[in-house]
């Protein structure tokens, strides 16, 4: 496994490179503040290597900005996401948006918080079901609401509907699939990813057949659920839980269809998956285990009805949702450097990526994880906020602070009204090390992740309190020694958290 410090080195030799080999071809380009020689100035500081004050970078680019023509950006985010909605508000926040910011996005609309299209945007009309503009960014983190009004009082210019389809990094180009061309001074890579599909041949293209990944997508869905009877899951990992549950509200005939032995196979234990199966088996949802699907048939009206699965088995639906994962959007951004291991585009700690002046952020960066000693590229809305701060931040000050994210995730659940019960759990850490469960899942449990030298690694929890949940980054960062057998003796979850806390 590439090590941090090995990764570091080497992007910190290939932006040299890329400074040296470039930097004749950028004068030539009259990109005056914007060049890879004031790049490296801005980054490294000149003569006795201070770095160059906020205030004079935005003097220098503010005279230089006045001289271009309209091609030019001086800072262009590429992707619509959630990234790039956290990313546009720390621009405002610095007061370096207006006029010099645009946003180049494949969607209709301002970015969002996107994990409500598998939660509340599912749930049927008369269960207050979660709509545009109620969830753009960055309100997910209790910020403003970024419509597009908001966008354009703060002089940022976002291009709909309009993704980038070619980039030149030796004259920091862009194309659009409308042909437009745009010059950026520094460019933010945003992409994030996008759903891992069923090849066409085996019917994963039919009309019934949906995917989600954006608000168009959730939309068709919706309109499929208004109309469907049966319906068929594949995969058993967020998406498919998510939906599933939303389904649920709808009271559709539901089935989850996975490989895997159990639900959630790459965080949950089987004890702890079997806890989660039963809630969902209450709600009427079927599992079908360790299955593969062989192909999806289509009915007369050429509409899917049924997944065909390897062993023959047939399992009607007249409509089937996907998630089977996601695959990081890098084009045409792959000269840029991708890192083979773990996909996405790679960079540093300051999410600087090996040519000067570009950055990736969110989904789609492939980046140190500083604590644990290795390479992640992490989907999650919380990196997704928290990379793009530290980002932008770092381009725009003097901030040389290495990112050090706590992998976070979070699920919520069977919230619409009229639901039985709602679930909602939290993790941090790493799942690594041995296990102990504590709890009886009524309506608490907390699983936690012990390596051999007795030290927390990550926990679990289901149904906290707001004091309790906050008590788990704690942990999980500090990483304590803990006690297995008080843990393991303890008669609660609450009692387990104070054991664990007691450990700090």
């Amino acid at each position: 496994m590439t090590s941090v410090f090995s990764l570091e080195v080497a992007l910190a030799l290939r932006r040299k490179a890329a400074q040296m080999a470039s930097a004749a071809a950028a004068a030539a380009a009259g990109m005056g503040c914007y060049s890879q020689t004031s790049w490296a100035l801005r980054r490294l500081g000149a003569g006795g290597g201070a770095l160059a004050s906020a205030a004079t970078r935005r003097r220098n680019c503010s005279v230089a900005a006045a001289v271009f023509d309209n091609q030019n950006r001086e800072y262009v985010i590429v992707g619509g996401g959630n990234a790039a909605g956290y990313a546009a508000r720390t621009f405002v926040e610095h007061g370096m948006a207006d006029g010099r910011l645009c946003i180049v996005s494949k969607e209709a609309v301002p970015p969002y918080e996107r994990p409500a299209l598998t939660k509340g945007y599912l749930f049927p009309p008369e269960k207050k079901p979660a709509r545009l503009p109620g969830f753009h960014t960055c309100v997910g983190s209790g910020g403003q609401r970024q419509t597009a009004e908001w966008y354009k009082e703060n002089g940022i210019e976002v291009l709909y509907e309009d993704p980038v389809e070619a980039f030149d990094g030796k004259t920091q180009t862009l194309k659009t699939s409308s042909g437009k061309i745009l010059k950026y001074g520094s460019l933010i890579i945003s992409t994030g990813c996008a759903a891992a599909r069923l090849p066409e041949k085996i019917g994963g293209d039919l009309p019934g057949v949906h995917y989600i990944r954006d608000v168009a997508d959730a939309d068709s869905l919706v309109s499929s659920l208004g109309k469907a009877k049966k319906i068929v899951v594949i995969g058993g990992g967020y998406i498919g839980m998510e939906v599933a549950a939303a389904a649920c509200g709808w009271n559709l005939d539901t089935t989850i269809i996975f490989p895997e032995d159990h639900i959630m196979p790459r965080l949950f234990t089987p004890s702890l998956a079997k806890k989660y199966e039963e809630l969902y088996e209450q709600n009427g949802v079927k599992f079908v285990k360790g299955a593969l699907i062989d192909k999806l048939d289509a009915g007369s009206d050429g509409r899917v009805s049924s997944a065909i699965l390897k062993d023959g088995s047939v399992v009607e639906a007249d409509t089937v949702i996907v998630g089977i994962g996601a695959k990081p959007s890098v084009s045409p951004f792959e000269a840029v450097g991708v890192n083979i291991e773990v996909g996405g585009i790679e960079v540093d700690s300051m999410f600087r990526t090996s040519i000067p002046s570009i950055f990736a952020i969110g989904d789609v960066a492939a980046f140190p994880l500083k604590m644990y000693d290795r390479i992640a590229r992490v989907e999650h809305v919380d990196h997704a906020r928290k990379s793009a701060q530290h980002c932008i931040e770092t381009l725009l000050t003097s901030q040389a602070k290495a990112y050090d994210y706590l992998p976070y995730f979070y699920s919520r659940v069977f919230e619409y009204e009229g639901s039985s019960r709602k679930i909602w759990w939290q993790f941090y850490g790493d799942n690594v090390g041995e296990t102990i469960e504590v709890g009886n899942f009524d309506p608490k449990i907390a699983t936690f992740w012990i390596d051999s030298d007795s030290r927390l690694k990550g926990v679990f929890l289901e149904s906290g309190t707001p004091e309790e949940f906050s008590l788990l980054p704690k942990l999980a960062r500090s990483q304590p020694i803990v006690d297995k057998a008080k843990l393991k003796s303890a008669t609660s979850v609450e009692d387990a958290l104070e054991i664990a806390r007691s450990s700090l």
